[in-house]
């Protein structure tokens, strides 16, 4: 038998794979595949943004390795970003740092901050990736309780689970809850770290996805820059997903612990891209909060289309998701039912045990096609309810 050159490390497969079979195999056999699985943005991101990398890919200054120094407009440009939306200013060269995505980002972070052995407080449904970054980093997951709101209770965690435990991770608005958390749940996270003397990596990808106001960030409340470290990205907010930028902004002393971990593993990402992203921040909030209302009006239309045909499922508040358990009559295997809803109708979705533990018997729909297929897509998973309720 041939040897198995894997780390006891080495996560397994995501159920984005998995799903991503169903939908090949549902288009050979002549389906029209509506993929509500993956929460990649449709819209187009900004013309500017396109126009600064096409200039910059004919500038030869931007051709080479790009290290710390050439980072620093990025960073410059994110903590400005910061300092108008919150009015908390940062310090670019100690509280900054520039990502190949914030995915990238959080997993390096733990690397960073954690020992193999220690544990982290989180929730106990999270974004896929999450639970790779504890594999790799050897950590494991200790759950948070959690109050009526939905949100984490911090009075109930008991201290031993919080000697254990050297970070607590967090990420609202939320993927896939969509659930939001405002100043004061905030304050109560911060004042919790502070006391058991841990850090919070709050990753924040949706942070200009919230319907209404603005969104809640721990690092611009007072203590947040003791114990914080936020993770942003341009996937969502600019729709440049595919040109993997981000950047974590925070406590300095993660930070440059991040720094140390990520300099022998990349240089950064490309120059032209960075530009894109200084340009993106600069851009005025109104474009980030029209693209905001195509997310509600979507949620807004698949929810009330999916109430026709017997799917009750709560309005967000935010986010470019929806979040629910199976429909009545459809059993609880959120797996199976997402496999045949796929293999018989050519809706995709991701089954909610690919999210964690607490994901099992729902599902999650991204928000990302044009209403008219969303509403196609509501009445195909109606014929597909009718039928499993036969």
């Amino acid at each position: 038998m041939a040897p198995l050159f894997h780390s006891k490390r080495v996560p397994e497969p995501g159920y984005f794979l998995v799903i991503d079979n169903w939908k090949k195999q549902a288009a050979a056999d002549g389906r029209d595949v509506i993929d509500l699985s993956v929460g990649a943005s449709d819209l187009p991101p900004p013309k500017e943004a396109l126009e600064e990398l096409r200039a910059a890919s004919h500038d030869p200054g931007t051709y080479s390795y790009c290290l710390k120094n050439k980072t620093m407009p990025l960073l410059e440009a994110a903590c400005a970003w910061f300092k108008r939306r919150y009015n908390v200013p940062l310090d670019p060269s100690s509280e900054a740092l520039s990502l190949v995505g914030s995915q990238e980002g959080l997993a390096h972070l733990l690397l960073a901050t954690t020992d193999p052995g220690d544990s982290v407080l989180m929730l106990d449904v999270a974004y896929p990736s999450y639970w790779g970054a504890l594999k790799i980093a050897g950590v494991k997951p200790v759950f948070l309780p959690l109050s009526a709101d939905g949100l984490p209770d911090f009075c109930r965690v008991p201290a031993a689970d919080a000697a254990s435990c050297k970070v607590v991770l967090l990420n609202y608005p939320n993927n896939p809850t969509t659930t939001t958390a405002d100043d004061s749940f905030f304050e109560r996270t911060i004042n919790f770290c502070k006391h058991h003397g841990l850090l919070l990596i709050h990753d924040n990808p949706y942070v200009d996805q919230v319907y209404s106001g603005r969104a809640s960030s721990p690092l611009a409340l007072p203590g947040g820059r003791d114990v914080c470290v936020e993770l942003f990205s341009f996937a969502k907010s600019f729709h440049l997903a595919g040109f993997r930028l981000g950047f974590a902004l925070g406590n300095a002393s993660a930070i440059a612990a991040l720094e140390s971990v990520k300099s022998p593993v990349d240089f950064n990402q490309y120059l032209g891209i960075q530009r894109m992203g200084i340009v993106c921040l600069n851009l005025p909030d109104e474009r980030v909060k029209a693209d905001a209302q195509i997310w509600h009006e979507r949620a807004a239309r698949l929810v009330s289309k999916l109430g026709d045909v017997g799917w009750e499922l709560s309005m967000p508040k935010s986010g470019m998701y929806l979040w629910g358990r199976l429909p009545p009559g459809c059993g609880t295997d959120d797996l199976s039912f997402c496999q045949s809803l796929v293999a018989s109708e050519g809706v995709a979705l991701s089954p909610g045990r690919g999210f964690g533990p607490g994901g099992f018997g729902h599902v999650r729909f991204a928000l990302v096609a044009p209403v008219d297929r969303l509403e196609d897509a509501a009445a195909r998973i109606g014929r597909f309810i009718a039928q499993q309720n036969k």
